[in-house]
């Protein structure tokens, strides 16, 4: 085993079973500076393109993705990559440009095993017209969430019942009204002002009905 890829085989543990002998080429044939990092909210991982003093290509992953969505991130990161050796900083982050190498490199993944089937059906339709983010694609995010450690009570908008209530992160206490085409209608109990919300959000559901005023 070659120095590089022996330097990223720890992949293997984040990485679903099998998967870590076809990224390795990756590492082999790249300069790649992996770093993995604790939770961001805002993003799953970022790439850094090579600068004068620093060679290497820079990638950072959230090291408590579930092996699916780590996989997914690694391999968004590597398109950009790929889209800086062709194209430079010369055409979008997002663009067409980047949405044809992330197909080009997720493709050879697909049909192998490596992905749950619900997963793996969302990813054909995401692949479609990928994103910049999997958290801005529902059906793909959903079937990922299912895969994550999940806390205690907390459940996703979407799979909340119509009139039950739940809890946000600041504390406030809603309940679900109706379910939208693509968001979800919701009473702000203290307030009783209607609000809409991402079915993708989490959020604690309240069991006991709450008093209120």
């Amino acid at each position: 085993m070659k120095k590089q890829e022996k330097q990223f085989s720890f992949l293997e543990q984040f990485l679903p079973f099998g998967a870590y002998e076809q990224v390795a080429p990756f590492f082999r044939t790249h300069a790649i500076h992996l770093t993995l990092t604790n939770e961001r909210r805002t993003v799953l991982g970022d790439y850094r393109h090579p600068v004068v003093g620093a060679p290497q290509h820079k990638i950072s992953i959230n090291a408590n993705l579930n092996p699916y969505s780590f996989l997914i991130t690694l391999l968004h990161e590597l398109a950009h990559l790929y889209t800086y050796q062709h194209f430079q900083n010369k055409v979008p982050p997002h663009g067409n440009e980047w949405k044809t190498q992330f197909r080009h490199i997720l493709i050879p993944f697909m049909g192998k095993r490596f992905f749950p089937a619900d997963v793996e059906k969302a990813l054909y339709a995401y692949l479609h017209n990928p994103s910049a983010s999997t958290c801005t694609d529902a059906g793909l995010y959903k079937a990922l969430y299912r895969y994550d450690e999940q806390r205690p009570g907390y459940r996703l908008v979407d799979d909340i019942p119509v009139n039950k209530f739940f809890r946000t992160e600041n504390g406030d206490v809603y309940q679900k009204i109706e379910k939208l085409r693509t968001r979800t209608k919701c009473l702000h109990v203290a307030s009783k002002k209607l609000y809409l919300f991402q079915g993708i959000m989490e959020v604690k559901l309240v069991r006991n009905k709450p008093e209120l005023a």
